[in-house]
């Protein structure tokens, strides 16, 4: 089974950069495949590292059922099921290094659980032939409580330098405990922080009961990549913010 890596946190806090670079850390320091998994309707990690979307579970799960609902053919007698099966398996993109699936929109408005139980159910399937499985959670703490994942290995929750992103890193926090998220190791990281305000981010968060992992700096080099079009997957690693996830990802010991 693989190992998993899981984000949350609030909107707006770079949480998609930094599974973009834990893929690049893990694709660069360890040895095997990883399976990215893109959780958020409003997919965006394909553009952090570098590839292009032809289709989305999301998508798939749509034209599934137009094809029930008219009647349509399905390829050499295969059931509904195993249709998807197949198609969701071909949705994987393939890169150097590292594979994609996305989940995409949902099926109506509203309406997440579908996507996400297929999600969920393709993530544990797929992770059976990956060593390392990183998945990008939507934004806020909904997601945790319809269990995209069943069991995650690395929960990092991603906060801004702000008092906000801060106790939304505790809520999540608590909100693991409350529904009893079977989370082997959980780390909390401060992102995007000007080097002044280190110290009294740690303070704050160590106020409201929050213990840091480490804190990753603002990285103009981010916001160069992004004008210029270039996934920030392929940041040199003596980029800022590389150095100094690579440097707290070391710490969490991932086997």
């Amino acid at each position: 089974m693989a190992y998993t890596i899981a984000f949350a946190g609030k909107g707006g806090t770079g949480k998609t950069s930094l599974a973009g670079l834990t893929i690049k850390y893990l694709s660069s320091k360890r040895k095997g495949p990883i399976l990215g998994v893109d959780a958020d309707s409003n997919s965006c990690l394909n553009e952090t590292l570098g590839v292009d979307v032809h289709t989305t579970v999301g998508r798939l799960r749509e034209e599934s059922l137009e094809t029930v609902r008219s009647g349509g053919d399905r390829p050499g007698g295969m059931s509904t099921e195993q249709l998807f099966d197949y198609e969701v398996h071909q949705s994987v993109i393939e890169a150097g290094g590292f594979d994609l699936i996305v989940m995409g929109r949902p099926e109506g408005p509203g309406c997440y659980c579908a996507a996400n139980n297929i999600i969920r159910k393709y993530t544990d399937k797929l992770s059976e032939t990956y060593p390392y499985v990183v998945i990008d959670n939507e934004a806020g703490m909904e997601h945790l409580s319809r269990r995209t994942a069943h069991k995650i290995d690395l929960l990092v929750i991603v906060s801004d330098p702000t008092m906000k992103g801060i106790l939304t890193a505790r809520r999540i926090n608590e909100l693991v405990d409350e529904i009893k998220l079977d989370v082997v190791k959980r780390a909390f990281i401060i992102n995007r922080v000007v080097g002044s305000d280190s110290s009294v981010l740690t303070e704050t968060a160590e106020r409201v009961g929050v213990s840091l992992t480490g804190l990753v700096p603002q990285d103009d080099m981010i916001a160069q990549f992004d004008l210029q079009g270039r996934p920030v997957f392929d940041l040199p690693e003596e980029a800022p913010s590389v150095m100094a996830l690579f440097g707290i990802l070391e710490s969490c010991r991932i086997p």
